[in-house]
């Protein structure tokens, strides 16, 4: 699995510039629309030894519809859901960081971005909410927790 590109909706293999570039694409049919850029990444455990990764970059036309892009990773075993969520967070600020970058270089309609963590208030990992909400905040990014976080918990489930 090579960790450098993304995947398509429709299979296709693209870079961050080619991923970009797809998203600026959207955004420009319909510049007079409100847009919303988010990334999420989520986990699962598939043997022993291993665990699969999976990141999402979406870009949502706000009331019409949006496209998604993701890359999927193979990293060793978290033995702790601590552990394993902090490297989802870190592989959601990483691919943010790439694509902020990379949208520098195109003229873009004004866009909210945020970051999608899979963590909220009930279950196993709600004694990480705040910790986790630090870490994207201190990149300045905004943070979503689930219910809110769908491209952590639905499009890179």
């Amino acid at each position: 699995m090579n960790e450098d590109f993304f995947n398509s909706s429709l299979g296709i293999k693209l870079n961050i510039n080619q991923v970009v570039q797809e998203i600026v694409r959207f955004m420009a049919e319909d510049k007079n629309r409100h847009y919303k850029i988010v990334i999420g990444s989520d986990s699962d455990g598939h043997n022993e030894k291993m665990a699969d990764f999976v990141t999402a970059i979406v870009v949502h036309r706000v009331g019409n519809g949006g496209r998604y892009f993701w890359r999927r990773i193979e990293l060793p075993k978290f033995y702790t859901l601590r552990d394993r969520i902090i490297r989802e967070v870190l592989l959601s600020l990483e691919a943010a960081k790439e694509t902020l970058i990379a949208l520098k270089t195109f003229d873009v309609p004004q866009f909210d971005f945020e970051i999608h963590v899979d963590i909220g208030e009930n279950g196993q990992t709600k004694s990480m909410m705040q910790e986790v909400i630090g870490m994207v905040r201190a990149y300045n990014f905004e943070a979503r927790t689930k219910p809110e976080s769908y491209a952590a918990s639905k499009v890179a489930d």
